[in-house]
């Protein structure tokens, strides 16, 4: 098994965080919140040069790593863009994206934006969907809006999992960057003469923060394994991706607003933006207790499968090869 993503794919993720850069970095998420109706007007340009909407997630392990690492460097600068959604777009329906929602009180953090839009929910119905207005901003809202949907079949199983894993990626990117802005923080800032980075309790938060990161990573390229390989526990994986990524965001932003101080809160400071428009990502289509109990209800009494259920014969072959 070898979870690591491509070097074609990883260069490619490079490449989309350095034109994200080009475009604006972290000015496109303040000005969609002025402008929501025109972030896709602006943003439009990079994925057309990235080539972004030519992937095919589905039908190539290639193009799904590059799909996430797409979704990865979106989040590292929160581009106000629903990417994950987009490039998990169904293949046998009139639709631009897929979002995974909620049976009660769908949403999706779609609001402004001129496209047609398919939603599943976890046990296989497929809709399609109409964004309502937004009756609220941005700041308030994160983009996100709720959705009529009108039922179309039951054969939306396959389109779940890859509906679930690469929102989490656009997650982990932002993860990245809080992990990012918090080390450079605490080596800048001083306190009793010396960098905050220096001080051993700083030093444990950061620890425990990077952990959870890695954590989350680590879970992330195990579900795009499972996703390439067909693995019809696909869903199972991505359900428990979802429900370590929710847990570990809350650990990494505590901690980041902790070490930030007060400042972490003000508009003045990038984590801040961050943190904020992560919470969408962090509650839809559902939230850590919804999450939880739907992978459990999934699962049943088995639980997630382990190295029992490889076999002893697939285990040899990894350690001796």
């Amino acid at each position: 098994m070898n979870i690591d993503l491509s070097a074609e794919a990883t260069d490619y993720g490079n490449a989309a965080r350095d034109a994200f850069k080009a475009a604006g970095g972290d000015q496109l998420i303040q000005s969609a919140e002025i402008e929501p109706s025109r972030r896709h007007e602006v943003l439009a340009p990079v994925f057309a040069e990235l080539g972004a909407w030519d992937l095919d997630p589905r039908n190539s392990a290639d193009e799904l790593e590059a799909a996430a690492a797409l979704c990865r460097s979106a989040g590292h600068w929160t581009v106000p863009y629903p990417v994950a959604e987009r490039l998990a777009r169904p293949v046998d329906l009139e639709a631009d994206g897929l979002l995974v929602v909620a049976e009660h009180d769908p949403a999706g953090p779609v609001a402004d934006l001129d496209l047609r839009w398919a939603a599943a929910t976890l046990d296989g119905r497929r809709s399609i969907a109409a964004a309502h207005p937004s009756s609220e901003p941005p700041r308030t809202s994160g983009f996100v809006t709720r959705l009529d949907l009108e039922p179309v079949d039951h054969e939306g199983a396959g389109d779940i999992a890859l509906g679930l894993v690469l929102p989490v990626w656009t997650l982990l990117g932002m993860l990245d960057r809080a992990m990012e802005l918090t080390r450079e923080h605490v080596l800048l800032r001083e306190q009793f003469g010396r960098p905050l980075a220096k001080l051993q309790g700083v030093q444990f938060q950061l620890t425990d923060a990077e952990v959870e990161r890695v954590g989350v990573e680590v879970l992330a390229k195990h579900a795009l394994w499972s996703l390439q390989t067909g693995d019809p526990g696909a869903l199972v994986d991505a359900l428990a991706l979802r429900l370590a990524a929710i847990e570990a965001a809350a650990v990494v932003f505590r901690i980041a607003h902790q070490l930030h101080g007060a400042s972490g809160f003000c508009d003045e400071t990038t984590l801040s933006w961050t943190s904020r428009y992560s919470l969408a990502l962090r509650r839809l289509p559902l939230g850590l207790s919804a999450t939880a109990t739907a992978l459990t209800d999934l699962t049943g009494r088995r639980g997630l499968p382990g190295i029992d259920d490889i076999g002893p014969g697939a285990i040899d072959a990894e350690v001796t090869s």
